[in-house]
C-alpha cells in the first residue's frame, strides 16, 4: 500500500517539473529527497513498532505531547488530507482514462468516471483489509512491471552526455530545491502505520515495511529519472512537462509508449486511491475511538464496515464534484510536513521509553524544519494562493477542534 501511494499519479508528470528545477541533477535530487524521507521514517519505524494503532502518527503525537487543541486539529487535518487526496486521485484518473478511450473530456463524463471509481474502491474496502491488500498487491505489480519495461528498454538507449551531473552553484541549488519538493513524493510510507492494527507481527513488520517501501520507491524514482533525462534533452523534457514520461518513451517504444504510459498512470492512480481510502477510513475509525472525531466514524454499518469509510468516500465525492482542486495538493503537502515535525518532536520526548538516539532525532528535527521552511518559501514564491490556503486551513482546523471540544465538554489530557 505504501509503494502504491508513493508511486502515484505524480510520477508520470513530475519529471518535466523536476527537469525545470534540477536539470541534469534530477536523479541526485531524488536520492537526496529519499534521504530526507528516511530521516522521518526512522521515527515512524521506532514508534510504529511499539505504538500499535491505526491512528498512526496522531497516536505517536498523543503519546508524545498529550491530548491538546493542536493534537486534535492535526487529527482533523490528517483525515481531511486523505479525503482531499482521494478526490485528487479521482480527477487524475478521469483525466487519463477518457482520452485513452477516445472520450471527450467534459464535466459530465469526468463526473461519471469519478463517481464510479470512488464507488468501486469503496466497495472493495468494505470487504476488509485482506481484500484491499490483495487487490493493491496486483495493481502495484502491474504498475511496477510497466515501469520496469520503461527502465530496461530505456537504459539501452541512454545518451551518456545527458546524465552527467552539474556541480556548479546553479546545479547544486536546483538539486536542493527539487529535493525539498520531491521529498513529498515519499510521504505515502506513513500509511503503513495506519494499518498496524491489521498487520501480522506489527512490531517486526511495521519497520520492515517502511524501509523496504522507501527503498523500492527510491530505486524506481532514480532509475526512471535516469531514463527520462538520458533519452530526452532537458529542453525537451521541460517542454513535455505534462506527459514527460510518455514523450521520453517515444525514442525506444514509439507510439506504443503513449498507450503503455497511460495504462501505467491509470494503475498508479488506482493503487494510490485504493490505499489512501483504506488509510483514511482506518484513521477516522481510530481517532473516533480515541474521542478525536465524532462517534459516528467508528459505528459499524453495511458489510460490518465503519461509517468512517462511507463518510470518507462521500466527502471525497463532494470535493471531486464541487471543486477544481489545484493548489490544494500543495496544502496537503504542507499539512503532512507539519505532522512529520510533530512526530519527530514526540519521538524525541519518547526516546527513553520506546528507543532512539536523541541526538540523531534532534538533528532530524532541525533538517526537517529547514526543509519545511524551504517548502513554504517555494510556495510563497510560486503558489501564493496555496500559502494562504494553508494558513486558512490550519486556523479552520484549530477553530473546529475548539468548538468540538467545547460542545463535548472534553478536557485536555497530558
Amino acid at each position: 500500500m505504501a509503494v502504491g501511494t508513493m508511486i502515484g499519479a505524480s510520477i508520470f508528470s513530475i519529471f518535466g517539473v523536476g527537469a525545470k528545477i534540477a536539470g541534469e541533477n534530477l536523479p541526485e535530487a531524488f536520492v537526496l529527497s529519499g534521504i530526507f524521507a528516511l530521516l522521518v521514517a526512522y521515527s515512524y519505524a521506532k514508534l510504529g513498532s511499539k505504538i500499535i494503532s491505526n491512528a498512526g502518527p496522531i497516536a505517536f503525537i498523543i503519546n508524545g505531547i498529550g491530548d491538546s487543541l493542536v493534537t486534535g486539529a492535526l487529527a482533523i487535518l490528517m483525515w481531511l488530507s486523505y479525503v482531499i487526496s482521494i478526490s485528487l486521485f479521482a480527477k487524475g484518473f478521469a483525466g487519463y482514462f477518457l482520452p485513452l478511450f477516445g472520450i471527450s473530456i467534459s464535466p459530465l463524463f469526468m463526473g461519471i468516471t469519478e463517481v464510479l471509481l470512488i464507488a468501486f474502491f469503496t466497495a472493495i474496502n468494505s470487504f476488509g483489509s485482506k481484500a484491499v491488500g490483495r487487490l493493491e498487491f496486483y495493481i502495484v505489480l502491474v504498475k511496477l512491471s510497466i515501469l520496469g519495461v520503461f527502465i530496461l528498454l530505456g537504459f539501452m538507449q541512454i545518451n551518456p552526455n545527458y546524465i552527467v551531473p552539474s556541480f556548479s552553484a546553479n546545479g547544486l541549488h536546483g538539486t536542493l530545491s527539487a529535493a525539498v519538493i520531491f521529498f513529498l513524493s515519499y510521504m505515502g510510507f506513513g500509511l503503513i502505520t495506519n494499518a498496524s492494527e491489521n498487520m501480522e507481527n506489527p512490531k517486526k513488520n511495521v519497520p520492515l515495511a517502511i524501509f523496504i517501501s522507501i527503498a523500492i520507491v527510491m530505486f524506481v524514482y532514480v532509475t526512471v529519472s535516469l531514463v527520462a533525462i538520458g533519452n530526452l534533452s532537458i529542453t525537451e523534457l521541460i517542454k513535455a512537462q505534462d506527459n514527460a514520461l510518455a514523450v521520453a518513451a517515444k525514442p525506444f517504444l514509439g507510439s506504443f509508449g503513449f498507450i503503455l504510459i497511460s495504462i501505467g498512470a491509470l494503475f498508479s492512480i488506482s493503487s494510490a486511491l485504493n490505499a489512501t481510502l483504506y488509510g483514511g477510513a482506518n484513521i477516522a475509525y481510530s481517532l473516533a475511538k480515541d474521542g478525536e472525531l465524532p462517534d459516528v466514524f467508528e459505528r459499524k454499518t453495511w458489510f460490518k464496515s465503519t461509517e468512517g469509510l462511507y463518510i470518507t468516500a462521500a466527502l471525497s465525492l463532494f470535493f471531486v464534484l464541487a471543486f477544481n482542486i489545484g493548489a490544494i495538493a500543495a496544502i496537503i503537502s504542507s499539512i503532512f510536513t507539519i505532522i512529520y515535525v510533530f512526530v519527530l518532536i514526540s519521538h524525541y520526548r519518547l526516546a527513553d521509553k520506546y528507543g532512539g538516539n536523541k541526538a540523531f532525532i534532534l538533528l532530524n528535527v532541525i533538517i526537517l524544519l529547514i526543509v519545511f521552511s524551504a517548502l513554504i518559501f517555494y510556495q510563497w514564491q510560486t503558489q501564493r494562493s496555496a500559502f494562504y490556503g494553508m494558513i486558512i486551513t490550519l486556523l479552520g482546523a484549530l477553530s473546529l477542534e475548539y468548538i468540538y471540544r467545547y460542545l463535548k465538554k472534553r478536557r485536555f489530557v497530558k
